[in-house]
């Protein structure tokens, strides 16, 4: 088999990674994102009943969910299934305050603000089991979920969320 004169034919040849960055300084965080291309959702971003909360790679909040379900507390009669679903849409809220993708920072405040990090009282848990029974199989309930959430609430810096979450509690009804 012939090979391209481009490829290098020993490892002395492949190019090197130069470090951009000059050293003991770290990468910036991302920047904000809007959309402005075709097919995106620019400024008139809809909102209303079901719309949602558009982000750069919205989806990633799933995986992220994902890896750290296991140290979840649930109620006796809670589903994976449904927490894990309620806490990514949640994420992803969050995420699109910023106008960036979501990250492990916005997970962990919508584990704090459910609960399920081990911190919600009896009664808050049985209200949370009601809430989102089923929300992994029915959008418009996860909606509904996410929509109980201000968004005031998750512009705040993950430090002062916890200062917070009990007066949130307080104020959910069943839906």
């Amino acid at each position: 088999m012939p090979t391209d004169p481009f490829v290098p034919t020993s490892i002395s040849e492949a190019p090197r990674h130069k470090q951009s960055m000059p050293v003991g300084i770290a990468v910036p965080p991302s920047r904000s994102w809007r959309g402005g291309r075709p097919g995106e959702v620019g400024t008139d971003i809809p909102v209303g009943r079901l719309a949602g909360n558009p982000s750069p790679n919205g989806g990633f909040a799933i995986s992220l969910a994902h890896r750290q379900r296991d140290a979840w507390t649930l109620g006796p009669h809670e589903y994976i299934g449904d927490a894990t679903a309620v806490v990514a849409e949640i994420a992803m809220k969050r995420a699109s305050q910023f106008g960036r993708a979501p990250m492990k920072g916005d997970v962990d405040v919508a584990v704090a603000l459910m609960g399920y990090d081990g911190s919600a009282d009896t009664a808050f848990i049985a209200l949370r089991a009601s809430m989102v029974h089923d929300a992994d199989h029915h959008y418009e309930l996860r909606r509904r979920v996410v929509d109980l959430v201000p968004a005031e609430l998750l512009r705040n810096p993950d430090a002062r969320i916890a200062e917070h979450v009990a007066a949130w509690r307080s104020n959910i009804v069943a839906i």
